[in-house]
């Protein structure tokens, strides 16, 4: 339902590891908003009893309801440069004048 890229799993995978949550999981959340969207990102421990896991090689990506058909075929991409370093979700779902992606830290809400 969504891909996870090398990169962004292994720092994904970092990130638990230093948050002590070697099991848990990237919740992301979609607020649409006009003809784009805002994400939300979160570390979660455990699922809620409405959550989908969208992927779960390695590491583990998960929505709500609401939030997972809007994330279908969606890829999540880790980038590290000078400007910015952060996850990017490339969306085909959700047109942004970015090409429908969003690049965490950027201006387009991701958390």
């Amino acid at each position: 339902m969504i891909t996870v890229s090398d990169m962004a799993a292994v720092k994904l995978r970092e990130i638990l590891d230093e948050e002590g949550q070697p099991e848990g999981a990237l919740r992301v959340i979609v607020v649409p908003q006009g003809g784009g969207a805002q994400y939300m990102l979160a570390l979660e421990e455990g699922l809620a009893e409405d959550d989908l896991i969208l992927h779960d090689v390695g590491v583990r990506v998960i929505a709500d309801v609401d939030s997972a058909p809007l994330l279908d075929g969606a890829e999540i991409d880790y980038t590290e440069s000078l400007m910015r370093s952060g996850f990017v979700i490339t969306n085909p779902n959700i047109a942004t004048s970015a090409g429908g992606g969003c690049a965490c830290g950027g201006n387009c809400g991701c958390g």
